[in-house]
């Protein structure tokens, strides 16, 4: 499988899963945007790392909650690199918080960096798409979530919720114009979002028993999925979610 001279942005770009599929679509030879907000020294060691595998990318400081830094990521692909194939709507924060505590500030911030910024950049790819011509992807990393209720967690599934619809009605508005929308939804990942969890032994065992393959998925493991998607493999998927979860969704096993 190659994704060679193919052009991929990935929000939220240079840490855990997003840095995974960063560097897995490098290595299959995709030419790669970077986004990030934060800490910009594990951007450029990430930058130095997919040069080594003699490819190209760059990083670009970026607010996905602001559609007018969307559009910065998009144009930052077409000037450097003359096009856009790929998008990976993949930035997300949770803040774990009840339907009866989550504060209007902790509301709207979910949904801002993860619908919101899904939605827009979802939009602004599907528009340069169409412009070039020759279709596209559109992976959108949303998480088991989308489906499976986490008291506790309330908007953040209901982010990943509006995401699962966002995938599907999106896949099937664009499908005429040759653009593939899917989700990949995660299970438990070791990324530091659940660095809470694995540094608690009991709640990591607890988690472990729940999924059928014993363990967290590691970020690699989840950017293989989104290789797939990205790649000639996958030509007939869209409208729809592949789930990564070793078997949490289905097993009953409570958490």
């Amino acid at each position: 499988m190659s994704l060679k001279n193919k052009v991929a942005i990935v929000t939220g770009g240079n840490s855990g899963i997003g840095q995974a599929i960063v560097l897995e679509l490098a290595r299959q030879g995709a030419r790669t945007v970077i986004d990030y907000v934060a800490n910009p020294d594990a951007t450029v060691a990430l930058e130095q790392e997919i040069c080594k595998l003699g490819n190209q990318c760059i990083g670009v400081d970026a607010d996905v909650s602001q559609v007018a830094d969307l559009q910065k990521l998009v144009d930052a692909a077409v000037s450097k690199f003359g096009r856009l194939d790929i998008m990976v709507n993949n930035a997300g924060i949770e803040t774990r918080t009840s339907v009866l505590d989550t504060t209007e500030d902790q509301y709207d911030s979910v949904m801002r960096i993860n619908l919101k910024s899904a939605f827009f950049g979802t939009q602004l790819a599907a528009q340069q798409m169409i412009k070039q011509g020759g279709g596209g992807r559109i992976i959108n990393i949303t998480s088991v979530h989308e489906d499976w209720p986490m008291p506790g967690n309330t908007a953040y599934c209901l982010s990943k919720g509006g995401m699962r619809m966002l995938t599907r009605t999106a896949g099937v508005e664009l499908g005429p114009h040759d653009i593939l929308v899917v989700g990949v939804g995660p299970g438990a990942v070791e990324t530091p979002i659940n660095d809470s969890t694995m540094d608690d032994p009991s709640k990591l065992k607890k988690l472990d028993s729940a999924i059928p393959l014993g363990r967290m998925a590691r970020p690699e493991e989840i950017a293989n999925v989104a290789a797939f998607l990205a790649g000639d493999a996958a030509t007939y998927l869209t409208a729809t979610t592949i789930f990564a979860d070793g078997g949490l969704m289905q097993s009953s096993v409570g958490l």
